[in-house]
């Protein structure tokens, strides 16, 4: 059976036989990580767990981090930008403001470059990520296995529609996000987040308004920016 039928725990199985010691996977402590955090920790505990602080998250995004870091026993390792917030700010102004070109610049520093280092730091060579097909036009194509740069991504739930996520979510006890009662279907940067607003898709609060990825999800290459 290939893994495209396979199930999402035969896919993570799959993934730690394949890579052993050089798997990691990724969080944003969003609305319903708790899913994969749990799904994957049940299979190998000790996986690192990468987390990228942008610096630019909701007070109750660190809460609900710090609330499954305990809950789950995770094996969190913490990545912040080398340029702090604040001086960002200072150079560039506020770059999420300033189309494309200035979101792409505020996404490798912010997001990209930190995780480049984690990969470097942890000797990954394989990354488990919670995508979805589902959530979003830029994520149809997605494969359960395929190449970002140089490391290998594997999406144990990728085939997983809202309903599969809130079964598995309620059968183990497991919270959303806070601020999901909120009315925010996606949570990432206090800045460039909406809630679900009347005449407004999901896509385009998970982006913005800009229908495109958050920039570690991206497989093109490097962008010539110095920090």
């Amino acid at each position: 059976m290939g893994l495209e039928k396979a199930t999402a725990d035969e896919r993570v199985r799959w993934a730690v036989e394949t890579y052993g010691a050089g798997l990691v996977m990724t969080t944003s402590f969003g609305v319903q990580a708790a899913v994969m955090l749990h799904l994957v920790t049940r299979i190998v505990p000790r996986i690192p767990v990468v987390f990228i602080d942008t610096g630019y998250l909701f007070p109750e995004t660190y809460r609900f981090a710090d609330e499954l870091t305990r809950r789950l026993q995770l094996n969190l390792k913490l990545y912040q930008p080398a340029m702090t917030a604040a001086r960002q700010e200072a150079l560039y102004g506020k770059q999420w403001e300033q189309g494309i070109e200035g979101l792409k610049r505020y996404n490798f520093i912010s997001k990209i470059e930190p995780m480049e280092r984690a990969v470097r730091e942890l000797d990954a060579t394989a990354w488990l990520a919670g995508l979805r097909r589902s959530q979003a036009s830029t994520r149809d194509s997605l494969r359960v296995v395929q190449r970002q740069n140089q490391i290998v991504k594997v999406h144990p739930i990728i085939d997983w529609d809202n309903r599969r996520v809130h079964r598995y979510l309620t059968e183990h006890d497991l919270p959303y996000h806070p601020l999901w009662d909120q009315g925010y279907v996606s949570v990432g940067d206090w800045h460039s987040t909406s809630k679900l607003l009347a005449g407004m898709t999901e896509e385009q609060t998970r982006f913005n308004g800009l229908k495109r990825e958050c920039g570690l999800h991206e497989g093109s290459g490097r962008p010539d920016y110095q920090i």
